[in-house]
């Protein structure tokens, strides 16, 4: 079993990320769950989002601890919370932030890779320039850094869960998939 751990700001689609990576997976034959968890924040507050992926049945029922995957939709979060807590020595992450991986040194023993998902979403007309939603963008460079989905497949549940914009989030996560940037470790496993 693979497990994958988003970190958002409310009113990201942190949530709606997990959801449609999960139909993603679903539709690739994959058992699958997802859930988030979040308190009674406001939007902007930390939220994170789980998601579970195996060839089997999956009968645990409990939050992600020790992910292989970690997204990263708020660059501010990694100031914020240790969004390696628990993450498997050498998993994935994926940031959003205009800077290259090799930024990141703090995460050495990880495989980093970025994407500018704020500025993908903001070309895409996806939120506004100060609060873009970046879930659609994350998802297309999520199927490149890992290779644990095909773009096609979060295309096609991006046209069965996202009720506004379609073709817009579906650009979004085509130009991340092509721009995705990777350290010399952060390619698919």
């Amino acid at each position: 079993m693979l497990e994958i751990r988003f970190h958002g700001r409310g009113g990201q689609g942190a949530v709606i990320a997990s959801k449609i990576l999960a139909v993603a997976l679903f539709s690739e034959g994959q058992y699958v769950q997802t859930f988030p968890a979040f308190g009674v924040e406001r939007r902007g507050a930390p939220v994170m989002a789980f998601v579970r992926v195996d060839e089997e049945y999956i009968d645990l029922r409990c939050e992600v601890y020790n992910p292989e995957h970690v997204v990263v939709l708020d660059p501010s979060l990694l100031e914020a919370v240790d969004v390696t807590s628990g993450l498997k020595e050498g998993g994935t992450i994926l940031i959003n932030s205009d800077k290259p991986p090799e930024h990141f040194k703090q995460y050495g023993k990880f495989r980093v890779a970025t994407i500018d998902a704020s500025a993908i979403a903001v070309e895409h007309e996806l939120g506004t320039r100060q609060h873009p939603i970046v879930n659609t963008a994350i998802l297309g460079a999520f199927a490149k850094q890992t290779g644990l989905v095909k773009l096609d497949s979060v295309i096609e549940a991006i046209a069965g869960e996202v009720p506004f914009k379609r073709e817009n989030n579906a650009q979004a996560a085509r130009d991340a998939f092509d721009r995705l940037a990777l350290d010399n470790q952060g390619g698919q496993p």
